[in-house]
């Protein structure tokens, strides 16, 4: 009887260490389906999805050289395109052009970074068209969504990069999200590309 339970024990030990690396391993094969597509879609600027079930496909790259992070995005910001990697909001404009563009993901996976960022850091964000832009930090908050909305609209080029807060909580979802926001640098100001 002790030697069943002790069994039992272990495989129900296995069990939540196995779930525990189900969601971290499924985003990094993720982001190397869609590296894949992310390619095509460059070379071919057809909208290619990275797996035949897709719902979603490649529309930009985003980078921070400072943090070493490089990231497919994907269009469409619904939970199971976010389990994949960051997604574009689709009613927001697409990063570069004039508006807000919103991009969200999962702050245990693709958006870790997010809490290292601070005032000033630069990203760069590739479309699928091949322009590129550079967006310059310049607000980190935490917001409620129970009385905060994001906005749209904007007179500039705005970034703002989104994921629930806090990082390390045990429950995921709740209320608060951490808000990221950047402003397009001028490009008379991104000759040193690649700088943090």
């Amino acid at each position: 009887m002790k030697k069943l339970l002790l069994m039992t024990l272990a495989i129900a030990g296995l069990a939540q260490l196995a779930g525990a690396a189900y969601i971290p391993a499924k985003a990094e094969l993720a982001q190397v389906l869609l590296e894949r597509a992310w390619t095509t879609t460059a070379m071919t600027r057809d909208k290619i999805r990275p797996w035949p079930w897709a719902d979603t496909w490649p529309i930009a790259r985003l980078q921070s050289f400072k943090h070493d992070v490089d990231l497919i995005v994907l269009e469409g910001m619904t939970g199971s395109t976010m389990a994949f990697g960051p997604a574009h909001m689709s009613a927001s404009a697409l990063p570069g052009n004039a508006g807000n563009s919103i991009i969200g993901a999962h702050r245990d996976t693709h958006f870790k970074f997010l809490e290292k960022l601070s005032i000033g850091d630069r990203i760069l964000v590739e479309r699928s068209d091949g322009k590129e832009f550079w967006f310059r930090v310049n607000s980190v908050q935490v917001a409620d969504s129970r009385n905060s909305r994001l906005s749209l609209e904007a007179d500039d080029s705005r970034l703002t990069l989104v994921t629930c807060y806090p990082f390390d909580a045990i429950n995921p979802g709740g209320p608060l999200r951490y808000v990221v926001s950047a402003q397009k640098v001028p490009v008379t100001q991104t000759a040193a590309t690649h700088n943090p």
